[in-house]
């Protein structure tokens, strides 16, 4: 645990590099509009007769699963962060980049590392992801669906329940406008206009803020629940799930989760056809699982956890899609933007962009862009070395960052279904920690490949007349801006600013992360084909740690049409299958 004076520190750096502002004051009427949002140290066992689901997680699967279940069933839905409303740097995409830097204990987002050197996050807030991602929407291709063995007909009718509620078409932005031309003119074609479909060519995607600017997040979905039927508690962080075992097979019959004061509590399910569903995501998921003696048997026996099933499977495979970045300066500066445009290459690269500056003041620049690059980067810095004199440095570092890259946008390559992967492992039994996890980023020459042709792709975009317009024709080369980006691009990895003539090294040097990291419970080796929990009974997990490959050009749509979709399919099982939800 941090001292007082780390903390401090901490802050102090976080304050020279960005200008924090309204860090989660709630709104006044909140519990007004929001009537099921409890604190977790409200939880009464004695006054509870037991629950029909106990959801783990109230992310971007979690919550339209506990809306749609609770039109049946009574649900508790516990949550580890807090609540995303009144949060100004939630709500407002301006915001964006702030919320993702900061490392405070009450942060929506909690940073981590992984071996591979490169600077990640995890959500800790009700909404999960949607409320700290870039907010594009898009669906995932019939094909990804076909593969997984959905339901085609449920799919097409969840997406839109999804969409009417919380996804806009965005108003486009002169930087999203001109990588949209210049995708075609470079031959990534045809426009397939606005759309959540996923095509090849260049497109127009949803996005979950609206024409004011303002961030509508997963969270948002709980509002179609039946509020007389489920209770949703915030700070509740999950510790472990418990087991009955004089079974032929154990079975979940509760969790273990402590309050925002630290003190233990154990929700239980009613007896019969009740479930435990983890839905905490790719790194919480199959943590939970290894916690509860779930995993493989020499891991648990190690950290002395007591072995419920042995799965070799659990925290393997975990892949995170590799995303490369180049900045490119223009003459006047350009409008913010997040992902608003996108093209779908047949190579196995998608590319998107972004731009302009988020809030900024005399001494500080803060670019979205750059700063995204930065998650959790402040709190890697050993106890030891967490001084003022640490602090002035690096604001030092952060100004000596070429001005260039704060007057203009980013056009980034992400490698579609990497082959590389890795795993999940757990560094102690500590809920609160991030369990260790590898990636492995270009261990698969494949990936490699992609990504030289995804620069590439970049490389021809950026000559083109669209792009030449906000540029300056011909005043940087690509030599120059790959320079310049690998000296802004943030991560734990060695540069090599003098080997830019290798794309190749280029692609390892900046490799950062665009968050979409799934797998640790793959469907047919954690789970089946229904998201049960295979060797156990009254236990499923719903969300991304179950995907071998990130649907789309970004899973949040996908993550929240399988709530929807697996909430519609639960309730059907057990009430018939032309039941209404």
């Amino acid at each position: 645990m941090a001292s007082k004076k780390e903390e401090l520190l901490i802050r102090m750096l976080l304050m020279l590099s960005v200008l924090i502002s309204s860090e989660g004051r709630e709104f006044t009427n909140v519990r007004e509009r929001h009537p099921y949002l409890k604190e977790a140290s409200s939880f009464s066992s004695s006054s509870e007769r037991g629950y029909d689901y106990i959801i783990v997680g109230g992310g971007t699967a979690g919550c339209p699963l506990a809306a749609t279940l609770s039109q049946k069933f009574k649900v508790l839905l516990l949550e580890r962060g807090g609540s995303p409303y009144g949060n100004l740097n939630v709500s407002h995409l301006q915001n964006f980049h702030i919320s993702l830097a900061d490392t405070s204990p009450s942060s929506p987002s909690q940073p981590f590392i992984s071996t591979d050197g490169v600077i990640n996050t995890r959500a800790r807030v009700l909404g999960g992801g949607s409320c700290i991602n870039a907010g594009f929407y898009t669906r995932a291709s019939p094909s990804y669906v076909n593969a997984a063995g959905w339901d085609a007909q449920l799919v097409n009718e969840s997406y839109p329940w999804v969409e009417k509620r919380i996804v806009f078409w965005p108003n486009i932005a002169p930087w999203q406008a001109a990588l949209r031309d210049g995708l075609l003119e470079a031959g990534v074609s045809p426009f397939n206009g606005y759309t959540y479909d996923h095509l090849y060519g260049t497109k127009v995607g949803g996005t979950i803020f609206d024409r004011k600017g303002l961030r509508h997040t997963a969270a948002d979905l709980l509002a179609a629940g039946n509020p007389k039927n489920f209770n949703v508690l915030l700070h509740a962080t999950v510790q472990k799930i418990v087991f009955d075992t004089r079974g032929a097979k154990p079975k979940a019959i509760g969790v273990v989760f402590k309050d925002e004061n630290g003190r233990r509590h154990e929700a239980t399910i009613k007896n019969g056809a009740g479930e435990v569903i983890l839905s905490s995501g790719a790194i919480g998921s199959p943590q939970l699982l290894l916690l509860s003696g779930i995993g493989p048997r020499k891991d648990l026996e190690k950290m002395k956890i007591p072995l419920i099933l042995d799965n070799q499977y659990v925290g393997k495979g975990m892949s995170d899609n590799p995303m490369n970045t180049i900045f490119i300066p223009t003459k006047k500066p350009v409008r913010q933007s997040l992902i608003q445009t996108v093209g779908i290459t047949k190579m196995g690269t998608f590319i998107e962009a972004s731009s302009g500056f988020g809030q900024s003041s005399d001494s500080i620049r803060c670019h979205h862009g750059i700063m995204s690059g930065e998650i959790g980067q402040l709190s890697t810095i050993p106890p030891k070395q967490r001084t003022l004199e640490a602090a002035q440095k690096y604001a030092r570092n952060k100004r000596n960052l070429p001005w260039e890259a704060f007057r203009g946008g980013f056009i980034v390559e992400k490698i579609d279904g990497p082959f590389s992967t890795g795993e999940l492992r757990l560094i102690n039994t500590e809920v609160d920690t991030t369990p260790s996890v590898t990636f492995n980023y270009f261990s698969d020459l494949r990936d490699l490949r992609r990504c030289v042709r995804g620069i590439r792709t970049i490389e021809r975009i950026v000559r083109t007349s669209h792009i030449a317009a906000l540029t300056g024709d011909g005043e940087y080369s690509m030599a120059m801006l790959l320079n310049m980006s690998v000296q802004a691009n943030l991560n734990m990895v060695p540069k090599h600013t003098n080997d830019t003539a290798s794309v190749e090294q280029f692609c390892r040097d900046t490799v950062i992360t665009i968050w979409h990291y799934h797998g640790g419970a793959h469907v047919g080796k954690v789970v089946d084909k229904n998201y049960r929990v295979a060797g156990v009974d009254g236990l499923r997990v719903i969300d991304g740690s179950t995907f071998v490959k990130s649907p789309g050009t970004n899973p949040q749509a996908t993550v929240m049409m399988l709530g929807r979709y697996m909430g519609v399919k639960i309730v059907r099982e057990r009430l018939g299958r032309r039941t209404r939800v």
